[in-house]
């Protein structure tokens, strides 16, 4: 990893907190245009893990596995989407020097400011929700032990976070895009032995409402879109890209907006690019026409070694699933810090964070595993999914009305097509979350 000319603070309460961490990027106009870029990349990546964790991994494999390649244009228009709208929770952040959070406290009543509050950790709980489901699965696959014993094993997170206690947020964002290579490279590894018919890959990209004709290919659509857009990124992301602004200057915010929209990009264009990998396997290992062998990611991790035609396949599946489990682990804790610290003014240590988190999500993971048995893990990733589609609009609806305000933007608030197409995302989600909660209620 390349240097800073900056030195980030630590502290024993907060190790990797953005509000202890906020350092400045020093960019001279003499730099080359790529250090300058280098220099912005991370915040994206933080951002990024939360568009690959469990519950993208058991909605792609579902939608694989059940309709071939038919629903890849659905992830790819959902993270288009994505981009969108963390690149306004970007700009929110840097022109202003508050997060999504901070503002919700200060423009709304407290009643409106703690009911959003409390929407919000409810999408940390249920996202931690995922990764404790996720993780359980790896240690099943990996370790051979039994579901319950897995999800107990995923308390043990709470030791990684108090090992990374006085570690700057430079070294955080290295030991997130390590884990992040880590998925890619099994993903990869995975579609050498799968062999996925090409041709039918770029025919999956192309935009077809006649697929999304039935309920079925419908309901996972709506699933693979509830399960990208994650409502706690826009809050995480407006807080942490402030570590890269250096000056309260317009023309040195502008540059910042123009680097930090390259790191955005790229990194959710990679999460893009893993999230298709997953949906593309899923349908070259599993799909044929009329199987219905495999529909979620519990068959999955079992049957997908012997269609590979090697064991190493189902291992690479765990080690996959258990990076992607962590790294939105990591990000989770830092956006549950967010979310307290703007809402409540509250600070606590991360491992503490981490802790009630996690107890939280351990519960209803536990007793879920229990009552519904060791094949359980699609079905609770399906409804953690579900849970966070309820409270997405609840994070768009701040965050594209307040970067619309020239009162708060200033020169930099929301062109008119910016704006537009923002509500369009919101109406447009919206009804899907609402449809698919009501299928999900009356089916």
């Amino acid at each position: 990893m390349f240097s800073l000319p900056f030195k980030l603070p630590t502290t024993a309460t907060a190790p990797f907190c953005p509000s202890e961490v906020a350092g400045t990027v020093a960019v001279t106009a003499g730099d080359p245009y790529w250090k300058k870029v280098l220099r912005f990349a991370g915040p994206g990546l933080l951002v990024s893990v939360g568009y690959m964790d469990p519950g993208n991994w058991a909605t792609a494999i579902q939608g694989g596995s059940q309709f071939g390649y038919q629903l890849l244009y659905v992830v790819v228009l959902s993270s288009l989407a994505a981009i969108v709208l963390q690149c306004l929770s970007m700009r929110l952040g840097i022109v202003t020097g508050k997060d999504l959070a901070v503002h919700c406290r200060e423009q709304y009543k407290p009643p409106v400011a703690k009911t959003l509050w409390g929407f919000a950790e409810i999408s940390i709980i249920a996202c931690d929700l995922a990764e404790v489901l996720g993780c359980a699965l790896a240690f099943k696959l990996l370790l051979g032990v039994s579901l319950p014993v897995g999800v107990a094993l995923t308390a043990l997170d709470t030791l990684i976070i108090l090992g990374l206690k006085g570690k700057g947020f430079r070294q955080i964002e290295a030991i997130v895009l390590g884990l992040i290579l880590t998925v890619a490279v099994c993903l990869v590894a995975e579609l050498i032995f799968v062999k996925p018919d090409w041709q039918a890959v770029a025919a999956g990209l192309i935009p077809s409402m006649q697929t999304l004709a039935q309920r079925e290919p419908l309901y996972l659509a709506i699933g693979i879109l509830g399960a990208t857009v994650m409502p706690h990124n826009l809050y995480l992301h407006s807080s942490v890209v402030q570590t890269r602004v250096v000056s309260a200057a317009p023309a040195a915010k502008r540059e910042a907006i123009g680097l930090a929209r390259i790191d955005t990009i790229v990194s959710l264009l990679l999460a893009l690019l893993i999230n298709g990998a997953i949906l593309v396997v899923a349908a070259a290992a599993f799909y044929e026409p009329g199987n219905t062998r495999v529909l979620d990611i519990d068959d999955a991790y079992q049957l997908l070694a012997p269609v590979a035609g090697t064991a190493l396949a189902a291992i690479l599946f765990g080690l996959a699933l258990l990076a992607s489990g962590q790294s939105s682990t990591f990000t989770g804790t830092i956006a549950g810090q967010v979310i307290m610290e703007g809402f409540l003014k509250l600070k606590i240590p991360c491992w503490q964070r981490r802790l009630i988190t996690r107890g939280l999500a351990l519960i209803p993971a536990m007793i879920g595993v229990l009552t519904l048995g060791e094949h359980s893990v699609g079905k609770l990733l399906v409804l953690s999914q579900v849970v966070l589609s309820l409270q997405l609009p609840f994070a768009m609806y701040p965050l594209i009305s307040l970067t619309s305000q020239r009162r708060i933007m200033g020169d930099f608030v929301n062109a008119w097509w910016t704006t537009a197409l923002a509500w369009l995302l919101f109406v447009v989600i919206s009804a899907a979350n609402v449809w698919l909660v009501w299928q999900a209620v009356a089916g």
